[in-house]
């Protein structure tokens, strides 16, 4: 068996889980997240523990079980603790601000980028270097990130451009190193 697929998730208090039709609605303090189960995989809710099976032993299906035990494990952390990405922003000029609801971004274009959420996304400038982006829905936090870093990835050069927070960027030398070193 997979050793991810076999361990039971625990569910903690204030956590709602109900499994119907081949849905799984996890519902907690910060909001609620439905996801349509693959129908090859089994999901039962035994004394404050989810279990998840899988039809055979098949390579396919031992890969399906440790996915689905971790995506329903990030269900229920998302709804309780909630995911958060942190994105900075390096370079003269290179700003982000809140205009209502949409982030107005300045990265060097002729023109403002203005950034929509989806729902269920709540973006945050706090200064005008940092983004933060959080939600209860992991792979929508890391998209959106993912797309806001993408406006401006930083450049090998001067580093300058939007990354994530802690992210190393592998500088070149550039044009003047190389002459000198002959």
């Amino acid at each position: 068996m997979s050793r991810i697929g076999r361990k039971p998730i625990e569910i903690p208090k204030g956590v709602t889980i109900a499994v119907k039709d081949g849905t799984i609605s996890v519902k907690g303090p910060k909001g609620e997240l439905i996801e349509k189960v693959h129908p090859d995989i089994g999901v039962e809710v035994k004394d404050q523990q989810i279990l998840v099976t899988r039809k055979s032993d098949e390579g396919k299906y031992r890969a399906l079980h440790g996915l689905w035990r971790a995506l329903i494990q990030n269900m229920i952390t998302g709804v309780t603790l909630g995911y958060s990405k942190k994105l900075e922003i390096i370079g003269v000029g290179y700003r982000a601000e809140m205009k209502g609801t949409r982030l107005n971004l300045l990265l060097g274009f002729s023109h403002p980028i203005l950034f929509a959420a989806p729902d269920g996304i709540k973006i945050e400038a706090p200064t005008q270097t940092s983004i933060i982006i959080s939600g209860v829905h992991k792979q929508l936090v890391g998209l959106v990130a993912a797309k806001i870093r993408s406006f401006r990835p930083p450049e090998p050069y001067k580093g300058k451009g939007v990354k994530y927070e802690g992210e190393y960027i592998r500088r070149k030398a550039g044009k003047a190193a190389a002459t000198a070193a002959k």
